[in-house]
């Protein structure tokens, strides 16, 4: 079991499988072109199966898969079938855009959790955003996923005066369509020019949505970073994820291992630990 200094157990591993993406959504990453990591830097799809294990024997029972775009890889299929494989809850975090081809992948192997980047329903304000036009292949992937019966999350970064005024229509949204709404407030790191004024916070949230619904606080997990209501009658939900104006670092159970195999205890962490160069020069064994 890995529990640290502050007596937080960690049973949560996000694994990037590239730094690479396919969109340039302009608060993550503005330019349009980028160096990205060499092939060989990677993590190969056997190193990642053998850092999970490793992870699994140490108490981890949830892995999501996140990226860059993680569906990007043109052996994300045989990655995750290595992952489903073990005793954990598999999770992954996407734009979207490539769901239909993976949608066979997911019924084989049982994958029934996915969250899906979507900051706007309006298809010009997607393409102002993510610099693609992808907007309406998005939204068709959204309904295969479930029709499938796949529980579908949906990722909002909300930003002041960008979309902050979305907010009732993806309510509306959960009304008569199972998907359920992550708004997150907008978080700074290196190279998004991020400033103060972009944020909207967890109450201004919930102060702009109860101007049209009433809804009420659902049960959520200890660990969850999410506070999660429900508009009655409504067959999907809404959460908030209050980064910057209520913090959840108290509770927090996740690690994350990097496309290059650096573990991180924090998306912010300064510091971090090379496992895949341990793991190459064969001081991690690969039957832990």
């Amino acid at each position: 079991m890995l529990i640290d200094q502050y007596n937080r157990v960690h049973n949560y591993l996000r694994i990037s499988l590239t730094d690479n993406c396919n969109f340039r959504c302009f608060y993550c990453m503005p330019e349009e072109d980028y160096t990205f990591s060499p092939k060989e830097a990677l993590m190969q799809a056997e190193e990642i199966e053998q850092l999970a294990r490793i992870f699994v024997t140490l108490g981890v029972n949830k892995i999501r898969l996140t990226g860059g775009e993680p569906l990007i890889r043109k052996d994300a299929g045989t990655i995750i079938r290595s992952l489903s494989r073990l005793p954990v809850k598999l999770a992954l975090t996407t734009n979207g855009v490539r769901l239909n081809d993976f949608a066979a992948v997911f019924q084989e192997v049982g994958l029934h959790s996915i969250n899906i980047s979507l900051d706007t329903l309006q298809a010009e304000k997607f393409q102002l955003i993510t610099r693609r036009n992808s907007f309406h292949r998005v939204m068709d992937n959204i309904q295969l996923m479930l029709e499938k019966g796949v529980y579908v999350k949906i990722n909002v970064v909300v930003m002041a005066g960008l979309n902050d005024h979305e907010l009732p229509d993806f309510v509306a949204w959960t009304k008569d369509v199972p998907v359920h709404v992550r708004f997150i407030e907008f978080m700074p790191f290196a190279g998004n020019r991020w400033t103060s004024n972009k944020v909207f916070t967890w109450q201004q949230m919930l102060e702009r949505i109860s101007a049209g619904y009433a809804f009420v606080p659902l049960k959520t997990d200890a660990h969850e970073t999410a506070k999660a209501y429900v508009v009655p009658g409504h067959k999907g939900t809404f959460s908030v994820i209050s980064t910057m104006s209520a913090p959840f670092c108290s509770t927090c159970n996740r690690m994350r291992l990097t496309a290059d195999g650096k573990l991180k205890n924090c998306l912010f962490a300064q510091h971090e630990t090379d496992l895949l160069s341990a793991l190459r020069k064969g001081k991690i064994s690969h039957h832990w």
